[in-house]
Order: structure tokens, then sequence, then C-alpha cells
């Protein structure tokens, strides 16, 4: 049995709407730690991410068993992104956490590129999370207007990915 991306959201909520300063589950081998940062003003952090100088977080090379530090304060809402000037553009946001990649494997050619038309269930990336590849599909119609992160970028949840001009 493993998790999905959901149910881990929704137990981050769940432990942050708490009183608890700690919380461990472990899982058909799968360990998730979470404890609430004393500072309550650092950013989520996954298992094996350090801060990067300047900025949210940077991926490093995995640890086993490292604890996450979760902010008191920390939503699990997306950010509010700021909608696009033009109503026919459409934003496709990270579902969660990650490491975002461009195409299904190193050295293959990318899901999609700037000009492509894409459906609602187009593969436009996938989001890898504790070695787990979750798809990003285009959830509209239309044509790739801009990719906004490069290949192999850290993501947020909530985070605009990439834009896609709706057809008519």
């Amino acid at each position: 049995m493993s998790l999905t991306a959901a149910e881990v959201a929704e137990i981050l909520r769940l432990v942050e709407g708490s009183s608890f300063d700690e919380f461990s589950l472990e899982l058909d081998g799968l360990k998730l730690n979470f404890k609430r940062s004393a500072e309550g003003s650092r950013p989520p952090e996954l298992p094996g991410a350090t801060p990067a100088a300047g900025s949210s977080v940077a991926p490093t090379a995995p640890q086993a068993a490292a604890p996450a530090a979760m902010s008191a304060t920390a939503s699990l809402d997306p950010p509010s992104a700021v909608a696009p000037a033009d109503p026919n553009i459409h934003n496709v946001l990270s579902p969660m956490l990650g490491t975002f990649y461009r195409a299904p494997k190193p050295g293959e050619p990318p899901f999609v590129a700037v000009g492509d038309v894409v459906e609602k269930d187009s593969i436009v990336g996938i989001i890898e999370v504790m070695k787990l590849m979750n798809t990003v599909r285009a959830e509209a119609r239309g044509k790739v207007a801009e990719i906004l992160v490069a290949d192999g970028a850290f993501v947020e949840y909530g985070e605009v990915l990439l834009r896609v001009r709706k057809a008519d």
C-alpha cells in the first residue's frame, strides 16, 4: 500500500491543525516524520532538503529518515496566483512539492514545448516526490504559451509551471 499525494496533503493538513509538535508515520517501509518549527517562519521542507541561499527549498542527497520541519503557519492551500491578464490563459499549477521534470526520462524529448497543442488530459510534466513520479496534466485545451519552470527544478505546491492559451 502506498500513499497518494492527496493523502499526504490531508495528513499535513490534519497535523497542522492539531496541537502536536511532532508526528511520525511508518507504512510499508515509507516513513513520514514532521516536526513543527520552533521559529514558526521557516518554509516546509522535504526529507533530505535544505534551504537554498536567499530562497525557499532546494533538493539535496536523500537522507534516511530525515525529519521534515513544518511551520506552524504553513498553509496547504495553493498560493494566490496572480490571475493572468488574458482570460484565455490557463495557469497549470504544481499539485505538490517536488522536482519537476519536463520529459519522461533523461535524454528523451519533453512532454510538451511552447506552441504544442494540448488537451485537458495531456501530460505536460511529472513531479518526483520521495522517488514517486506523479503526472501533471494540462487541465485545459489549447496551445502551450509559456513554460516557466526548468527541467529538474524544485517546485512548490501551487506554483505556476506553464501557461496554456485556451482554444475557442
